[in-house]
């Protein structure tokens, strides 16, 4: 896996790069920029980009900016966004495309680092990572509104889980049940949700983004 590091502090550079070596992965660039950045992916084509949302020059959205851009102009193009606090309205903007491999972590994660690499591995696969506390609050803040409202709290739990982008088995461990119990509630919460058997390719990435949709 290549993968290209946007992060303009050079500890947290360093170290993303340290770990994602260590792994077996391909670091091939690690910039503090904005616009080194945006060249880096344009350049290098890699695999898959891990982004902070404020990068010089202008330390507010400028990670954010490039990677909007880059999915632009490649559709489903792998991104994971690093971010110092949780600020929901950058991962409703970042997700609101409605595609996976897509990522939103806050920077205290990466301590952890097995679930870190599992991270990006996801979503460079396609796949679907939002940080646990960016979904608490947003699953609070779309409190009892449409399909989000109806789902029990299990399934509720359920989908906090697959929005971290845990397979059915990872659910199933986390929650001491069986995988097929867990089919069941997926199963449920598709059908409160909306999300028809003939969109199976993209119902779980539907589901995780139902309620980033803005109220």
């Amino acid at each position: 896996m290549r993968v290209v590091i946007g992060e303009d502090q050079a500890l947290l550079r360093d170290g993303l790069e340290r770990i994602l070596t260590a792994y077996g992965e391909t670091v091939v660039a690690a910039v503090a920029t904005a616009p080194e950045l945006a060249a880096a992916i344009d350049d290098l084509a890699p695999d898959v980009a891990i982004v902070d949302v404020r990068l010089p020059p202008s330390f507010t959205d400028e990670g954010l900016r490039v990677a909007t851009r880059a999915r632009a102009r490649t559709p489903g193009f792998p991104i994971l966004v690093l971010s110092q606090h949780v600020e929901v309205l950058y991962a409703r903007e970042l997700l609101s495309a409605g595609q996976g491999g897509l990522g939103y972590l806050l920077k205290d994660r990466v301590a952890d680092v097995a679930r870190f690499v599992e991270a990006v591995r996801i979503v460079a696969a396609g796949g679907t990572v939002l940080d646990p506390d960016v979904v608490a609050d947003l699953l609070t803040r779309r409190g009892q509104e449409d399909g989000i409202g109806r789902l029990t709290p299990r399934e509720r739990e359920v989908l906090r889980l697959m929005a971290e982008g845990r397979a059915n088995a990872g659910i199933a461990h986390r929650l001491g049940v069986t995988e097929k119990a867990v089919n069941k509630h997926i199963n449920n919460i598709f059908g409160k949700l909306g999300l028809l058997p003939d969109q199976d390719d993209n119902r779980r990435v539907l589901a995780v983004l139902n309620f980033l949709e803005t109220p």
